[in-house]
């Protein structure tokens, strides 16, 4: 069992803010580039990509895969399908996170405003200083590059512990919240992380950390100027005393798989705990009964990991049993959304049915009451949507949501025998307006159903049998008849 690498690393993307907070922005008319960008959506994303050559020199694609380059004049051009020489940057971190981006052939600096953008400047001043925006989901999981191990919010010890050699369970779901150019980690209580390795429930100035780039990992620069690092036996993530970033300072984040429990119609917890056969017959919730869903991105079908590394798999008389150690075709299954409740379909065309002593057997040709299961989402307690145009967030003066902002509110996401309550954090609930506005000030809960359709992506419906999308104008309803990109979340 690899102690990492179980996940992708996440390709970095981010926007870039000048120093009059407008994003470095591409358009699609003549590949032209301004910084006139009032917030992050498509055109203001790039992708960090680096040299393989020399980890130092980084190339910026646009939205529309065309790099960015500067000619020996300064003039700006983005028009590049495959990085050129010219296209090739450094980017000289600043003492307050921001970064200077230097052309390597001519050694000038980018920056300017509105259109008028160049890359001439041989000294840097403030028109040459971005802000660096992330644009990845902020719900991932945190990889020490040199300790090879996981952090996990570790509530005996009431700190955050970077000992776990897989990301299991609630406990490893790290937010990144974004404030003025600045980040705070916060963990699955709500609470956030400060530079002395104390959890505290506000963010202040110790929580605030400048994000700063290293051959393309990620280290967190506290107040003082400090970086985060694990320290002692059970890797205790506070700032050290290195004031330049080494390998141990250094952080990968990796993309966090939705982790489920299910219970059979036997009112049991599915388990590995007996060993290899996948079996209905727990009553507690632990790591044993806790399995990693990955949907393959060509069939979408999905697989079951356990926290030992293996996959449920179809053996033979359609036994299902948890031994296979890589993703093949016996692994895959068909999740059938039925409600409140789950049916699983397994290679062979058969229904996943509990039998009598609660093991799993793929035989069944229809759906009665034992082929379905109860499935449980439990490592997203704080849920942050992102959609096609951008984040999910509180209206600004109604009770509705907006589905198109570069900024985003996290909501409690609260379980409810196979559905889902939706609270803000005024304590109202989600509800879908006659109208099919989704509205946030609900005195009672209303459920919504998760269907997780696609790698990275759920699909969300209401009550009232429609899902959850984004309109035209970037506001949340509640009327989809169907599944498409304006309906699907990052989550």
């Amino acid at each position: 069992m690899p102690t990492n690498g179980i996940n992708r690393a996440l390709k970095l993307q981010f926007g870039l803010i000048n120093y009059e907070n407008r994003y470095l922005t591409a358009e699609a008319f003549g590949f032209k580039v301004n910084a006139s960008g009032t917030s992050m959506k498509k055109k203001q994303i790039w992708t960090l990509e680096q040299d393989e050559q020399d980890s130092q020199v980084v190339f910026l694609r646009s939205h529309l895969g065309r790099y960015l380059a500067s000619d020996k004049d300064g003039k700006i051009l983005c028009g590049a399908e495959k990085p050129d020489p010219a296209c090739r940057f450094l980017i000289v971190p600043q003492s307050d996170g921001r970064w200077a981006l230097q052309s390597e052939p001519y050694l000038r600096y980018f920056g300017g405003s509105a259109d008028y953008l160049s890359c001439f400047a041989q000294v840097v001043g403030e028109q040459e200083l971005w802000a660096v925006h992330l644009a990845l989901h902020p719900q991932a999981s945190l990889l020490s590059v040199a300790r090879k191990r996981y952090a996990h919010l570790s509530s005996s010890d009431g700190e955050i512990s970077v000992d776990s050699n897989i990301p299991w369970g609630v406990d490893s779901l790290v937010t990144l919240v974004y404030l003025d150019g600045k980040y705070s980690l916060k963990t699955c209580d709500s609470r956030f992380l400060q530079n002395d390795g104390k959890l505290v429930k506000e963010n202040n100035n110790n929580t605030s950390f400048t994000l700063e780039l290293k051959s393309g990992k990620l280290a967190f620069k506290d107040c003082d100027g400090k970086y985060l690092t694990p320290m002692g036996p059970t890797g205790t993530l506070r700032s050290g005393r290195c004031s330049k970033p080494g390998k141990d300072e250094l952080f990968d984040l990796e993309e966090s798989h939705p982790q489920v429990v299910f219970q059979a119609a036997n009112k049991r917890f599915v388990s590995v705990k007996q060993g290899v056969s996948v079996s209905a017959n727990q009553d507690v919730e632990t790591d044993m009964e806790t399995f990693q869903m990955e949907i393959d991105k060509e069939s979408k079908k999905a697989m079951f990991r356990t926290n030992g590394g293996s996959y449920w798999t179809l053996v033979s008389h359609g036994e299902i049993q948890s031994t296979a150690k890589e993703v093949e075709v016996n692994t895959m299954f068909d999740i059938e959304w039925r409600g409140q409740r789950v049916a699983l379909k397994a290679r062979n065309g058969k229904y996943v049915y509990t039998k009598k002593n609660g093991q799993l057997s793929a035989v069944s040709d229809t759906v009665g009451d034992d082929e379905l299961f109860l499935m449980k989402l439990i490592n997203r307690p704080m849920l942050i949507l992102h959609g096609e145009n951008g984040f999910v967030c509180h209206h600004k003066s109604s009770n509705t949501l907006d589905a198109n902002r570069s900024v985003y509110d996290i909501f409690s996401l609260i379980f409810n025998d196979g559905a889902y309550n939706v609270k803000s954090a005024s304590g109202k609930f989600w509800y879908v307006s006659s109208s099919g506005l989704v509205c946030s000030d609900g005195e009672k809960p209303e459920d919504f159903f998760l269907e997780f359709l696609e790698h990275g992506r759920v699909a969300i419906k209401g009550s009232n049998g429609r899902f959850l999308r984004g309109d035209q104008g970037g506001t949340l309803m509640g009327d989809g008849t169907y599944v498409d990109a304006s309906s699907l979340w990052e989550y």
